[in-house]
C-alpha cells in the first residue's frame, strides 16, 4: 500500500490520483448566459453530485484559471441561473467540443450541432439534444482558496426548479428514469469516459 501526503504533492499530483481514483464521475453539462445576455456558454464539468432531494440541490464545482472565474461561474453568479443537464452516449462527441477554451463573448455551442430551446423556470436556454435537464437557480456561490491561498474553483450549490425528460427515459407510471435508455455518460482520468456497463441489484438490509 503506497501512503502518500497531500502536501507532499503538487496540485497536478493531486489531480491525477484523485480523478484517477474517484470514478466513475457523472458529468454536468452547464449553460448559462453571458453577463451582457447576448452569448450562450456551454461547459462539461466531471466535479459534479446530487446534494439533497429536499431541498432539490444540485452542486457544481468550477475551477479557476489563475484565480480567475470562468464563463460558466461568472455567468451564473451573475444571473443567478443556469441548466444543468446530464450527458448520454448521443451527445458526448459534441460537450467534448464544447471543453475548448474560448472568450467570453463566444458561444461554445458554435463548435457544435446542438439545438438551444427556451427553457420553463429560467432565462437560461437549455439543449434540446439532452435527455435529462435541470433548470436552476443558484442557492449559493462559495469561492473556495488553494494551497497558494489564491481563489482555486467555485463551489455552484443549485436549486432545481424543473426537471425535463425526455419521454423514451421516463416511466410515468412508476415514476423512474430509464437509465438503460439514459445511457449517461462518466468520466475517468484523462481523456477517458466510460458507458455503463452491468448493472446489478443488492436489497438494502433491514
Amino acid at each position: 500500500m503506497h501512503t502518500l501526503f497531500a502536501q507532499d504533492l503538487t496540485a497536478k499530483q493531486r489531480y491525477k490520483l484523485m480523478t484517477g481514483a474517484i470514478t466513475p464521475r457523472p458529468i454536468a453539462f452547464v449553460t448559462t448566459t453571458s453577463v451582457d445576455g447576448t452569448i450562450v456558454n456551454a461547459a462539461p464539468f466531471s466535479f459534479f453530485s446530487m446534494l439533497s432531494a429536499d431541498p432539490p440541490l444540485l452542486s457544481v464545482s468550477v475551477g479557476r484559471r489563475e484565480g480567475e472565474m470562468k464563463d460558466t461561474s461568472r455567468n451564473a453568479v451573475h444571473h443567478q441561473e443556469l441548466v444543468i443537464h446530464m450527458v448520454s452516449e448521443s451527445m458526448v462527441e459534441g460537450m467534448n467540443e464544447t471543453a475548448a477554451t474560448l472568450g467570453p463573448n463566444e458561444s461554445e455551442l458554435k463548435r457544435t450541432n446542438f439545438t438551444l430551446v427556451e427553457s420553463t423556470s429560467v432565462g437560461v436556454p437549455s439543449i434540446k439534444e439532452a435527455l435529462v435537464r435541470f433548470e436552476c437557480t443558484l442557492e449559493s456561490h462559495l469561492p473556495m482558496k488553494g494551497e497558494s491561498g489564491q481563489d482555486s474553483f467555485d463551489l455552484l450549490i443549485a436549486r432545481v426548479k424543473s426537471l425535463h425528460l425526455a419521454e423514451d427515459v421516463y416511466d410515468e407510471q412508476q415514476q423512474y428514469v430509464l437509465t438503460e435508455k439514459l445511457r449517461p455518460v462518466a468520466r475517468l482520468a484523462g481523456a477517458n469516459y466510460a458507458s455503463l456497463g452491468k448493472f446489478f441489484s443488492l436489497e438494502r438490509p433491514k
